[in-house]
């Protein structure tokens, strides 16, 4: 499987075999979720191994990270502090497991679900399987969407139109302060502020200059509606579940 502390490895493959390998898992446990969501809110045991298993790749998956980036020599203030919106919701996502405090799962969800499957679909990876970033890549995504679904399908938190408002304009506050102070800095790309993923993403269709930020933060109140909408199928999940 090769030396993970490398740097080199083999160029990562969009929707090659390891990719569609990946996304398949991460359907897989969508659909065992769900067919086992009953159980889980019923009975302590899943649920809990279940709570502390997302905690735990959480934490070592951005714990490993930066020590992989340590260790490798490449770790920088610029590049390697988890203030991408998928760094925050990991961190937000295993305090939330540990607290189950009920705003917070509001923000895990907004911040984690649909960005970091979208994560999942177009990755910015530089190395395939078997690397080392392959997996940290892979592993935390899927655990922040996942943690995202498993927070609101198992607490009594509710999705309203204010905590999507909320949530929103705390985002736009945090992209406010990585944007005018962080990034320039810096001289960073946190939030993808300063310029689109190196990666082919969505992102890439929205323009230059001003039209990229107005068009980012539409996509950003779009995604954000789109989640609000999915949480009443979570709902229902719910409800058949009692």
């Amino acid at each position: 499987m090769g030396n993970w502390l490398e740097l080199g490895g083999d160029p990562f493959i969009t929707f090659g075999t390891s990719h569609l390998t990946m996304l398949m898992i991460y359907f897989l446990g969508l659909l065992l979720f769900f067919i086992f969501l009953k159980k889980i809110r019923s009975k302590r045991t899943p649920f809990t191994i279940i709570r502390w298993t997302l905690f735990s790749l959480l934490i070592l998956s951005e714990v490993s990270y930066q020590t992989w980036t340590g260790v490798t020599g490449i770790w920088s203030l610029r590049d390697h502090m988890p203030l991408h919106l998928c760094g925050v919701a990991g961190i937000t996502g295993a305090i939330t497991l540990a607290t189950y405090n009920k705003r917070l799962v509001q923000i895990s969800f907004f911040i984690g679900l649909i960005p970091a499957f979208l994560a999942v679909v177009t990755p910015e990876l530089p190395y395939d399987y078997p690397h080392f970033r392959f997996w940290k890549f892979f592993v935390h995504h899927i655990a922040i969407s996942w943690t995202g679904i498993f927070l609101v399908s198992t607490s009594s938190a509710k999705i309203t139109l204010k905590s999507m408002l909320e949530t929103y304009g705390y985002l736009l506050v945090y992209a406010f302060i990585i944007g005018v102070f962080i990034n320039p800095c810096l001289e960073s790309n946190y939030l993808y502020l300063s310029h689109t993923p190196t990666a082919s993403t969505p992102l890439d269709m929205l323009g230059n200059g001003f039209w990229y930020y107005f068009n980012l933060c539409v996509l950003g109140l779009v995604v954000f509606t789109a989640q609000q909408q999915i949480y009443r199928l979570f709902a229902n999940f719910k409800r058949a579940s009692t």
